[in-house]
């Protein structure tokens, strides 16, 4: 084979691995011809042109949506630290001489870690690489995780208690369960307040489907209790106010309390273990460098232990 015909078919394999890894990510052809700037032809004659060079069938297709082949998937985990590490090729060798002056990173969180967790990181962030442009995506967990598959973002911040087979989660912060109530409250009173002395009260927490709310019906399940809610508020500062209003008590995580609240704050580090929070990864995802220098700057401890791009693989 040629010079020229080497390169024509390495570019080309390039354009078909990209088409390939986009769809896979997706699920759809439409959506990975959306995310390449392509036609819809363009990225199904690239995908069934790797099919036929390669001899496999790398996709189901059921109506508009496509699902991994056991062929596919093993491509899919070979091909995709590749394609990613090729299209970040420039700004992985300007970081490896020092010089992360330019790029994005893209970061999921909920509310609370985006107010209480994220400000000092993404500041010493900020003054460190001034030229990276920050997005800070705040979503639930569910809509977080939904965008670390579709590689919408790098990393996620947050605490998970369940983790999926494709993802990596290396918790590295943990803050204690505080139960606040108004001053005048009766449990204010109690020098100790336990799991039984909270179920008569009407407890203010986030949304049903939100962690923390799954988080306590375990821990009251264990202990042979359930817990009765007055009011659902989102985010800890609503849930703080109406706490200081008297609508009820609530059970929060200790990072949001700033001492200065109007409220009475008891700690149920005897009953409830603390809440981790940590750094999120879709398993198998290139790490930017950028990614890399932000999860370093977080979390000095995740490269040291082992989490790494080709690690999570």
């Amino acid at each position: 084979m040629s010079a020229t015909k080497q390169l024509y078919y390495k570019q080309n394999r390039l354009k078909q691995l990209r088409a390939f890894c986009a769809a896979a990510r997706t699920g759809s052809v439409s959506q990975a011809a959306e995310t390449l700037f392509l036609s819809q032809p363009t990225v199904s004659l690239q995908i069934q042109a790797l099919e036929r060079d390669m001899n496999v069938v790398l996709f189901e297709r059921r109506g508009p949506r496509i699902t991994l082949t056991p062929e596919g998937v093993v491509l899919h985990q070979i091909a995709e630290p590749l394609v990613d590490g090729i299209e970040g090729l420039e700004e992985s060798f300007n970081a490896h001489f020092g010089r992360l002056e330019t790029g994005e990173l893209n970061i999921a969180a909920g509310e609370s870690t985006t107010l209480y967790i994220l400000p000092r990181y993404i500041k010493r962030f900020a003054t460190a690489y001034p030229g990276i442009k920050i997005k800070l995506h705040n979503v639930t967990g569910r809509d977080g995780m939904a965008m670390l598959r579709a590689d919408e973002a790098d990393l996620a911040v947050g605490s998970m208690l369940d983790v999926p087979d494709d993802i990596l989660y290396h918790p590295s912060l943990a803050y204690s369960a505080t139960l606040i109530t108004p001053p005048d409250h009766p449990l204010a009173k109690k020098r100790k307040v336990t799991l039984e002395d909270i179920c008569p009260h009407g407890l203010i927490l986030p949304p049903r489907h939100l962690a923390t709310w799954r988080f306590l019906e375990l821990v009251f399940s264990q202990s042979g209790l359930s817990f009765k809610v007055s009011l659902e508020a989102g985010g800890w500062e609503i849930i703080k106010k109406y706490v200081a209003l008297g609508m009820g008590i609530s059970i929060v995580t200790g990072v949001c309390l700033t001492g200065e609240e109007p409220l009475a704050a008891i700690s149920m580090d005897d009953y409830i273990p603390k809440r981790s929070y940590g750094v999120v990864l879709r398993r198998g995802k290139f790490l930017s460098p950028q990614a890399q220098a932000f999860i370093d700057m977080m979390d000095p401890e995740f490269f040291r232990e082992g989490f790494s791009d080709r690690d999570s693989a």
